[in-house]
C-alpha cells in the first residue's frame, strides 16, 4: 500500500506527512536530522495492514514549514501532539531515529500518556553536553556525512555523486535513490541543495547539545534497535538507557546508523516483532 501525502496548516506552521490508513493500531514514525518521512516507506508498507500510520516531516524537514527559529524539543512536541490530535491519536505507538530519538525519550518523559510503546533507532547524545562544545560545532557541520550533502551543488549530478559516498546511500537501492531525490531541490539559481535548512541544522544541534534525554524514570515499552555499524557501539553509550528506561529491550540488528534504509528486511521484522507484543500487552 502507497502512503497518501497529507498537510496539517496552521497559521503558524505546514507539517507534511505520509498516511498509510489501513490498520487500525495508531504508530508515529520520526526520521533523524536531515531526513524526511519517506525514509521510513519499507517499514510503512510492511506495517501497513495492522497499523495507522503517520509520518511527518518534522520541522525544516522536507516539505514542511522551515522558520527562521523555533527548534526546541519543546516546539516539535508541540507539533506532534497536535498532528496526533488532528489524525485522532491520543496515543500512539512512537518510533525514531537518530536526533528524534532523543526527542522521544524526553516526549516520554514529560507526557508518558502518549505513548503505548517506543521504540529508539540508534539515539545520540542521551546526556546534556557543555556549552564548551559549541565552538565544535562548524567543525561538525564541515565533516559530518549527512550534513555535507545539504550543499550546495552546481548540479544535480554532482550532487548525487557525493551522496552515493555516504553510508545511508551505500547501495544505490531504488529505496535509496528515492530518499535522496525526495530530499533535495533545484533552485532558481540552478544550483541543488538539501530541503534541510541551515536554521534547522543549527537550532537542532543547540538544543541537542544542551538538553539532557533522561533525568527520571521512565516506564513506557521501550525497544532500543542498535545496529553493529551504528554510532552506539560500546556498553557506557546504553548506560543511560538502561538506568532510566524501566522497561526496556535492547536488539542489534546488521546494518549502519539507517539500518532501515540499509537492511529494511531485519530492520523491518524486529520492529513488528517488538509492536505486536507492545500491542498485546496495550490491549
Amino acid at each position: 500500500m502507497l502512503p497518501l501525502r497529507q498537510t496539517l496548516s496552521t497559521p503558524d506552521i505546514q507539517l507534511s506527512y505520509l498516511e498509510w490508513n489501513q490498520g487500525k493500531e495508531p504508530l508515529l514514525l520520526l526520521h533523524g536530522m536531515a531526513d524526511h518521512a519517506l525514509v521510513w516507506s519499507s517499514l510503512g508498507n510492511h506495517l501497513a495492514s495492522d497499523y495507522h500510520i503517520i509520518a511527518p516531516d518534522l520541522r525544516g524537514h522536507g516539505e514542511s514549514s522551515k522558520p527562521e527559529q523555533g527548534y526546541s524539543f519543546e516546539m516539535a512536541i508541540a507539533d506532534l501532539e497536535m498532528l496526533m490530535d488532528t489524525v485522532g491519536f491520543s496515543s500512539a505507538h512512537i518510533l525514531s531515529h537518530s536526533w528524534s530519538a532523543k526527542l522521544s525519550t524526553i516526549w516520554a518523559r514529560k507526557n508518558p500518556q502518549r505513548f503505548r510503546s517506543l521504540v529508539i533507532v540508534d539515539p545520540i547524545f542521551a546526556w546534556k553536553m557543555s556549552s564548551i562544545f559549541n565552538f565544535t560545532f562548524p567543525f561538525f557541520y564541515r565533516v559530518l556525512p549527512f550534513l555535507q550533502g545539504m550543499g550546495p551543488f552546481a548540479s544535480y549530478d554532482i550532487a548525487e555523486a557525493k551522496a552515493r559516498t555516504f553510508k545511508q546511500y551505500k547501495d544505490w537501492t531504488p529505496l535509496q535513490q528515492q530518499v535522496f531525490q525526495a530530499g533535495i531541490i533545484e533552485k532558481a539559481d540552478g544550483t541543488w541543495v538539501s530541503k534541510f535548512t541551515v536554521a534547522a541544522r543549527n537550532g537542532i544541534f543547540e538544543e541537542v547539545m544542551k538538553v539532557p534525554a533522561l533525568t527520571v524514570p521512565v516506564t513506557t515499552p521501550t525497544l532500543l534497535i542498535q545496529p553493529e555499524k551504528g554510532v552506539n557501539r560500546f556498553d557506557w553509550q546504553l548506560q543511560p538507557y538502561k538506568k532510566y528506561l524501566k522497561n526496556l529491550q535492547i536488539s542489534r540488528v546488521p546494518g549502519n546508523h539507517w539500518a532501515f534504509l540499509t537492511e529494511p528486511e531485519v530492520f523491518n521484522q524486529t520492529v513488528a516483532e517488538f509492536l505486536s507484543k507492545a500491542k498485546s500487552l496495550h490491549n
